[in-house]
């Protein structure tokens, strides 16, 4: 230990590593990276998930079923839920939204038909359940279908 090593209250972190500054620093000549092979070399990164030419994993591992690009995703709502809203008002996703009875899970809205509705509103979706329609109009209520 030598007189500029010594500091007030210790280090909290190791002094950098710098390499390829010549064979005094200590890291000297191969610069850490050892002799020959793949990694001592400048330009050294094989493509994400190479593994030295072994089968990857990813090709390894069954591939099951697709995904189809044309799937709609629907933000759902049972029917149940919409008893908080005064009669005669007109509920659409955005107002659902705003009361925080669902979260958006796609563009589209879906009224489903689990529990009851008391009151007469005009619900505006791009779908409803047999059973939804079938309790919305029963309570006195319009089911409209956004086109």
């Amino acid at each position: 230990m030598q007189i500029h090593d010594v500091t007030p209250h210790g280090t909290k972190h190791a002094n950098r590593k710098r390499v390829g500054r010549g064979v005094g620093s200590g890291m000297g000549k191969t610069a850490t990276r050892g002799h020959k092979g793949q990694r001592s070399r400048s330009g050294d990164n094989p493509r994400i998930g190479f593994e030295g030419g072994q089968m990857p994993l990813f090709r390894r591992i069954p591939k099951r079923g697709f995904t189809n690009p044309f799937k709609q995703e629907f933000t759902l709502l049972n029917v149940g839920s919409l008893d908080v809203f005064e009669p005669g008002t007109t509920v659409e996703l955005e107002l659902v939204l705003e009361q925080g009875l669902t979260r958006k899970t796609g563009k589209l809205f879906k009224v489903l038909g689990t529990g009851e509705v008391t009151r007469k509103l005009t619900v505006r979706a791009h779908k409803f359940s047999a059973a939804a329609k079938t309790k919305i109009e029963a309570a006195g209520g319009t089911a409209e279908i956004i086109a």
